[in-house]
């Protein structure tokens, strides 16, 4: 059985709806996963931000926006009134909800509730429709089986087993129905996935049933060799180790979250990243599988800040590194790059949450110096130290611009380097000039001199 994950965009008309439809109904049983409609999601969280300040007219408002988006999809969405009252009337059963939370009293778990109506409205429509088109497909509530534990981790073992026991009292069914993203929590109460959402649901899925694969669809032909934003003539990755995709998700690759397919890795289950706007195009697989001696992507993370702890007492004092650590460990800070010398060490965040404590307790251990607005660019690929050369061609291609930082040996997938946030765009288009567009280097990386 295959898993298949469908973002907001994928949902996000009546027409797409319907060509979801028709990529997934093939005679085949699958478990669906669906995001909200794109847009969707958005303003519930407006609701919910004129709720916090108690203007319900505001929040009426925007509810009866969203009544009037949804009629219009429904109406063209399905071809008989049957149907189309159907839908109506379960759309408006969860605006109604919302409605009922139009009250003087809203706290976080309100909010939780709300957002969690766009995947149940988006999920019940598609239901509806593939049953009017004559398949079989019911829904299977995320809600009945999608548990976190106390650490706001999901429960695999709680998942399995609930998820497999609703899959089997609907052994007759083709099209398996489920939301992303919406779950519940220790405590009963509805709450959410947040890293990955909608993906994360899929690759937990994936993993209880032990799919044979896990596609995840979205409007972008897979996960590019670089920014299509910001550099000309990039183009789609087609096979990636799951540690590759996971540093270039972690580093900027948007299309995917880098905790999402853990599952999937350690369950050995490949996932395929594909568009719904292409549905005919390759995309990109993700699988356990490494294709050595290539460089495969670059990515850029943003809003990135570096710290310098600097200490003419570093040689000779022991404990030092584990004195800083535990300064961002105590303010829950997660670190993204480390480099030291014998006389300091410098890593860099991306939450400015904590910097003030976090630099005040630094200046006990010595001199600090914070350089803010600055990008991590990512280079992956198989990076072990034995293809001679890699390193070189990445340094060569940055001749021209200021390395605040350079992380390698950390990982076999990826050499990081830290720049100023204007000289990204340079940065990018030089990095894929000398990396995938020059004819002698494509050689080299197809034909790497090694040990």
């Amino acid at each position: 059985m295959k898993v298949l994950k469908f973002g907001g965009t994928s949902v996000g008309s009546a027409q797409r709806m319907k060509d979801v439809a028709g990529l997934i109904c093939d005679g085949e049983q699958k478990i669906v996963v669906l995001s909200a409609m794109s847009g969707t999601t958005n303003s519930l969280v407006e609701i919910s931000d004129y709720l916090y300040k108690n203007n319900h007219d505001g929040a009426n408002e925007i509810i009866n926006r969203l009544a009037g988006k949804y009629a219009g999809v429904i109406d063209e969405l399905y071809g008989t009134q049957e149907y189309k009252d159907k839908a109506g009337d379960v759309v408006m059963s969860y605006l109604n909800y919302i409605r009922s939370l139009v009250k003087d009293l809203f706290t976080l778990f309100e909010e939780r509730a709300i957002l969690a109506q766009g995947e149940l409205m988006s999920t019940a429509m598609m239901n509806l429709y593939l049953n009017e088109t004559g398949v079989k497909s019911v829904i299977i509530p995320a809600l009945d089986y999608m548990r976190t534990d106390k650490n706001s981790e999901p429960d695999p073992v709680y998942i399995k087993e609930k998820f497999n026991d609703l899959l089997a009292k609907e052994p007759d069914a083709e099209i398996y129905i489920t939301q992303g993203f919406i779950c519940r929590n220790a405590y009963g109460e509805i709450d959410n996935l947040q890293r990955g959402g909608s993906d994360y649901t899929a690759s937990l899925l994936g993993a209880a049933v032990r799919a044979e694969e896990i596609q995840i669809w979205t409007d972008i032909d897979g996960m590019h060799n670089n920014d299509p934003r910001i550099v000309e003539n990039t183009s789609p990755v087609r096979h990636l180790h799951f540690d590759e995709a996971a540093e270039l998700a972690y580093f900027g690759a948007k299309i995917l979250h880098p905790t999402c397919i853990l599952p999937a890795k350690l369950n050995n289950i490949p996932v395929r990243l594909l568009n719904t706007m292409q549905p005919d195009a390759p995309g990109t697989a993700i699988s356990n599988r490494m294709e050595g001696k290539k460089i495969k992507a670059v990515a850029a993370k943003d809003n990135i800040i570096s710290i310098k702890i600097k200490s003419g007492r570093m040689l000779l004092a022991t404990g030092f590194l584990r004195k800083v650590f535990e300064i961002f460990e105590t303010y829950r800070t997660p670190i993204d790059m480390v480099t030291t010398s014998e006389v300091g060490v410098s890593v860099t965040i991306d939450n400015p949450k904590n910097l003030e404590g976090i630099v005040n307790d630094l200046k006990k251990y010595g001199a600090v110096t914070v350089d803010r607005d600055m990008v991590i660019v990512c280079i992956v690929g198989d990076l072990t130290w034995e293809n001679l050369g890699f390193e070189a061609r990445v340094i060569s291609a940055l001749k021209d611009i200021p390395v605040r930082m350079i992380s390698y040996g950390g990982s076999n997938y990826n050499i990081s380097l830290l720049i100023k946030s204007s000289d990204k765009k340079r940065a990018l288009q030089a990095l894929s000039e000398h990396l995938f567009n020059s004819q002698a280097d494509a050689a080299l990386s197809r034909n790497p001199t090694t040990h």
